[in-house]
């Protein structure tokens, strides 16, 4: 939940109800992402993790033409915002700073989206006893971190808000592959822990992934509406109403899932693949429509569950989801149906 809603009080009030809160190091300086791990541990003991971004590979840069394009058509969304485009910039957003901060500070695990690190930062993160994590969107990105090193799969279903944590964009809009299907055809494939992520907003849910093979669940929108998530208001007016999601890389020029807003809808076919060039480039259009309140604005990362969320405190999310899900597997594992629903016992 990089960009605004992962901070210190909500690592920690997840941590401090059983689960393992994550600090987002994305979009910020070494520095920053120190101090908030320094706020972390004055408060708990708790077991915490950090999310560290893979750098786009060189090959990976913008095509140049279309880049242009794409910047000439959001010049009347600047004027709007009455904000200037930012540089559409090419940068590993400090990758090597990361790295040595995660090294150093030894959070309980680092997990790793938008790729796969080489074997050697494996080799780095375990010689400093750092359990490590890779996102992965299907199977063959799966076997690559098993292969790599990686100690864990953070499994992320279609469904997923935010940005797609994959290794690769396919070009397609939505494309993707449903979160119960995913956890078994990855289960096939490699030995390795799974970490559920992707629609997940209920101890059903939770307990649905439970039954399909993961070891645990990732949840980000479930979250959001929480006082200690730094979500925006305006997100925050929106998120409980039901409404569409889609795919788009109209924001950032990678592929996320949020909900459609007039901004998604009027830019996401002419948005190529330029990340992190357009997230530099938009930075100042959405900061500015944030501030304004202007929901059409800017990017609404959100899950394609997000009606289900509820405005309450982290930890008494996190607690009645387990518990929930507990009930519901004892009850499954007694052969129970739910009252609710037609028949006997079986």
């Amino acid at each position: 939940m990089a960009g605004g809603p992962s901070t210190p009080e909500l690592a920690i009030a997840v941590g401090q109800a059983g689960g393992l809160g994550f600090l987002a190091a994305g979009y910020k300086q070494a520095g920053v992402v120190a101090e908030e791990i320094a706020a972390v541990r004055a408060v708990t003991d708790a077991p915490f993790g950090m999310n560290v971004f893979v750098p786009t590979p060189e090959s990976g840069r913008a095509e140049p033409a279309a880049l242009k394009g794409y910047l000439s058509e959001l010049a009347p969304e600047a004027e709007r915002q009455g904000a200037a485009l930012g540089e559409p910039r090419f940068d590993d957003d400090g990758w090597e700073a990361k790295l040595t901060l995660v090294c150093d500070e030894r959070p309980a695990v680092v997990s790793f989206t938008f790729g796969c690190p080489p074997a050697d930062v494996f080799a780095r993160v375990h010689d400093a006893d750092i359990c490590a994590w890779v996102t992965i969107t299907n199977v063959d990105e799966a076997r690559a971190a098993h292969a790599a090193g990686a100690d864990g799969l953070v499994v992320q279903g279609t469904e997923a808000g935010g940005h797609r944590g994959g290794f690769i964009d396919d070009g397609s809009d939505e494309g993707g592959i449903g979160l119960l299907a995913l956890l078994r055809i990855t289960a096939r494939a490699t030995p390795l822990p799974m970490i559920a992520t992707g629609g997940i907003m209920d101890g059903a849910a939770l307990a649905a992934v439970l039954c399909a093979g993961a070891s645990a669940a990732q949840v980000g929108t479930a979250l959001m509406l929480s006082p200690e998530a730094a979500t925006a208001e305006a997100q925050r007016a929106v998120m409980p109403e039901p409404g569409p999601t889609r795919v788009t890389r109209a924001f950032s020029g990678r592929p996320a899932r949020g909900i459609v807003n007039r901004f998604l809808a009027e830019h996401s076919a002419g948005a190529p693949l330029a990340y992190p060039e357009i997230h530099h480039a938009t930075s100042p259009l959405r900061a500015a429509a944030r501030k304004r309140g202007d929901a059409d604005g800017f990017n609404l990362w959100a899950g394609q569950a997000h009606e289900l969320g509820q405005a309450r405190p982290a930890g008494e999310i996190v607690r009645e989801m387990a518990d929930e899900a507990e009930a519901i597997l004892a009850r499954v594992s007694a052969g129970r149906r739910d009252p609710g629903t037609s028949g006997g016992s079986r």
